[in-house]
């Protein structure tokens, strides 16, 4: 590499900090019902995360490709949630493909705990992990589905609330689950049409840094159909909050107002949704580590600065 050249490598390199780099950023790529998700870990807390470092990781011609990217990071390297690090001690930094913030996500907390267990940084069965949603318990057998307890559904009151997409509009309900969700009933998923583009969701004041969509559809026997649209990453294969707040929505429109109890039939898979009597729902689905490696450094000097 001449001196100019190097010169430009190092300057491309400037705004991504820490060790990591000198040896090559290690990657992970795994999925939940195929949503999928780039995995970096971050051991000592010094990887900085840029938003267009995860566009360039999360583009699915030019990067590895994923809904989303999770850092793997112990709490006591986060300044907000160290104090939590005795009782949990992982925090799952998660963003959306766009580059923002997440509070949650439902698959993805099942891939990065997965991950955990395989890499040997957790025992098998019960662990706590951080999110920006909250402490999230999660149940990892050594192989088989893994079951996290999301927490209780919240309906939130937004008076006229309709989505419009392929040339209809509908009523819909709003359900927080530490992230908001949008969820419309449907006569089959297929009529949410092309989700190339966002629905429409009014009033849109209600929701001021966005929402997911879930279209859902009845298919008996405590069964129901879901696509959705993620706020940050566009339609997905699957979406664990979204497979709870559609089960919650189908419990008050075709469950007599019960607690949920549904499996989800989503476009990647099947998750299963059971709200316990205290209110709180866990998800249960497969959580898969696909492939692993090392970003090329040429790559990385290639990635805009933010």
């Amino acid at each position: 590499m001449s001196e100019p050249d190097a010169l430009r490598f190092a300057e491309g390199l400037s705004f991504l900090k820490g060790p990591h780099f000198a040896e090559g950023l290690r990657f992970f790529k795994g999925h939940g019902t195929e949503n999928d998700f780039v995995l970096l870990p971050d051991p000592d807390g010094t990887l900085e995360l840029t938003e267009s470092l995860v566009r360039a990781l999360c583009d699915r011609r030019g990067g590895i490709g994923g809904d989303g990217v999770l850092r793997v990071v112990p709490s006591r390297h986060v300044a907000e949630v160290a104090q939590l690090a005795d009782t949990a001690p992982w925090f799952m930094d998660y963003r959306n493909a766009d580059g923002s913030l997440a509070e949650m996500c439902g698959n993805g907390v099942r891939v990065y705990a997965r991950y955990l267990i395989d890499a040997g940084l957790a025992a098998a069965g019960p662990l706590q992990l951080v999110t920006r949603g909250g402490v999230r318990a999660v149940h990892v057998p050594a192989v088989g589905d893994i079951s996290v307890d999301m927490g209780r559904p919240e309906l939130q009151d937004v008076p006229g609330l309709t989505v419009a997409v392929a040339g209809w509009s509908r009523s819909a309900l709003a359900v927080s689950m530490g992230n908001p969700h949008v969820v419309v009933a449907v006569p089959a998923v297929a009529d949410a049409g092309d989700l190339r583009q966002a629905p429409t969701v009014s009033p849109a004041e209600a929701f001021p840094e966005g929402t997911n969509v879930e279209f859902v559809a009845d298919a008996g026997r405590s069964r129901i159909e879901m696509r959705v649209y993620e706020r940050g990453s566009g339609e997905t294969r699957s979406c664990g909050t979204g497979a709870a707040a559609a089960a919650f929505a189908a419990a008050r429109w075709w469950g007599g107002g019960g607690p949920a109890a549904y499996d989800v039939r989503v476009p990647g898979g099947d998750l299963r949704v059971r709200q316990t009597p205290n209110g709180s729902v866990h998800l249960a689905g497969p959580a898969v580590l696909v492939a692993s490696g090392v970003l090329d450094a040429r790559w990385l000097a290639a990635v805009p600065a933010p």
